[in-house]
């Protein structure tokens, strides 16, 4: 695995880049070497299964079993794997630039997400998704 510093520089090099130069494969694989850290860090091998075609997903499903705050990457994941499916399936679209900044843009997220959670491990415990909207200590 890539070191995580080698990994925050080569994704802020994509997103801070006028175009993106990382094709849509190279970005699903930085979300899934990003996720591999977590699950390694967390004394468990990295799954090579598949969830819904994609190890990405199955990598978070790993990850998330014992810390439910994980889950609030879930939706960044699945946004990874959208991007990656309108970039493969329209390679000649005119958006496809745009669609690759964007990928990058996710695919830092996710990393940002994943070791900033590394670091602190409340990171994600507080989000809006974490409370019943019924719980009668939330304000409004």
């Amino acid at each position: 695995m890539m070191p995580l510093a080698d990994m925050q520089q080569k994704l802020e090099g994509f997103v801070t880049s006028p175009q993106c130069d990382a094709s849509a494969a190279q970005l699903l694989a930085l979300g899934e070497e990003t996720l591999e850290h977590w699950v390694t860090a967390h004394g468990q091998e990295p799954t090579t299964d598949k969830r819904e075609g994609f190890r990405l997903l199955a990598l978070h499903r790993q990850g998330s079993k014992g810390d439910a705050s994980f889950n609030a990457c879930r939706e960044t994941c699945r946004e990874l794997v959208y991007h990656y499916n309108l970039i493969t399936l329209e390679p000649d679209h005119p958006d496809v630039l745009q669609r690759q900044k964007m990928m990058a843009m996710v695919s830092n997220h996710l990393f940002l997400f994943v070791s900033g959670k590394l670091q602190a491990q409340e990171l994600g415990d507080f989000c809006c998704s974490s409370r019943d909207l019924n719980d009668d200590r939330m304000e409004i």
